[in-house]
């Protein structure tokens, strides 16, 4: 994947933590920050999605993890590492996740795609391993996508 592509893919994805559709949060574990965003795939463009192997269509969504710490300049950097997860629906229907590592220079992002249906509510169980920490930093969010 090129440079350019890269860049826009992550461009991508970052504006979607600012729609209404989309859902973005964090939570600090100390050392670590570990971010997530979910969207529904139909966001990305063909190109982008073909780019990365990942599948775009209706009831498709797209999670997106980053384990983030601070840097001695005060800056924060992604960091390497596992990340796993599933997502249960409102009856405990569980969609275990197979994340896929991206990276970019020294960016490094976690990609999963799920299948969901209009309106269901969603609860995401995500366990983030960084390269060299002690713990697991474990993240439970939910969220609602709808169709377009």
């Amino acid at each position: 994947m090129s440079q350019r592509n890269v860049r826009h893919f992550i461009v991508v994805l970052a504006l979607l933590m600012f729609t209404s559709v989309s859902q973005a949060g964090s939570k600090d574990f100390g050392e670590y920050t570990v971010h997530w965003s979910v969207f529904p795939s139909t966001f990305l463009t063909p190109d982008i999605a073909k780019e990365n192997g990942l599948k775009r269509s209706r009831g498709i969504g797209v999670v997106n993890i980053a384990i983030m710490t601070e840097d001695e300049d005060g800056g924060t950097s992604t960091v390497s590492g596992q990340v796993e997860g599933k997502a249960l629906n409102d009856i405990q229907q569980t969609n275990f996740l197979a994340f896929r590592r991206i990276q970019e220079g020294d960016a490094v992002y976690f990609i999963a795609q799920y299948q969901y249906s209009n309106a269901e509510l969603m609860t995401f169980q995500i366990t983030a391993r960084p390269t060299g920490a002690r713990s697991d930093l474990p993240v439970r969010f939910s969220h609602t996508l709808f169709s377009d």
